[in-house]
């Protein structure tokens, strides 16, 4: 793995390192792995909505939903606020069917990736996935 990795975290990645699921061995590798890992306004707001709504629903009780949420607070993430340009969400709306929320972190990925060749998508949504594939931001191997 290179050293110089830059990834950009979905909200399905980052909720695969707090709640134990068919994922988290693969995310927590990542997690792990020196380099630059980014989430996006966007993930931090639908992560801490998981998070929440587990509490509410009485899915975590009050200790553990404390130590989540230090948990993602402490992770290896680096909160950015960006925009996504309008250019690469129309066009990345015409080429892949993904509901709002993926296609603004497909879009996002797109934006920072003219900046940051290197960058790529960690997601565990399947067809995020084949869209991050098909734009040439996904490179993970599991």
């Amino acid at each position: 793995m290179k050293e110089n990795i830059v990834i950009y975290w979905d909200t399905s990645a980052i909720i695969s390192t707090l709640f134990k699921d068919t994922n988290t061995g693969a995310a927590l590798k990542y997690a792990n792995t020196p380099g630059l890992h980014l989430v996006s306004s966007l993930g931090v707001a639908e992560t801490y909505a998981v998070i929440n709504r587990m509490q509410r629903e009485d899915h975590i009780p009050k200790h553990l939903f404390i130590e989540v949420i230090t948990m993602f607070e402490e992770g290896p993430w680096r909160g950015l606020n960006i925009v996504p340009s309008n250019k690469n969400i129309k066009e990345l709306a015409k080429k892949w069917p993904l509901r709002g929320a993926d296609l603004w972190h497909l879009s996002t990925a797109k934006t920072l990736h003219e900046d940051l060749p290197e960058l790529r998508i960690l997601t565990f949504d399947h067809k995020l996935q084949e869209a991050s594939v098909g734009e040439g931001l996904w490179k993970f191997r599991f």
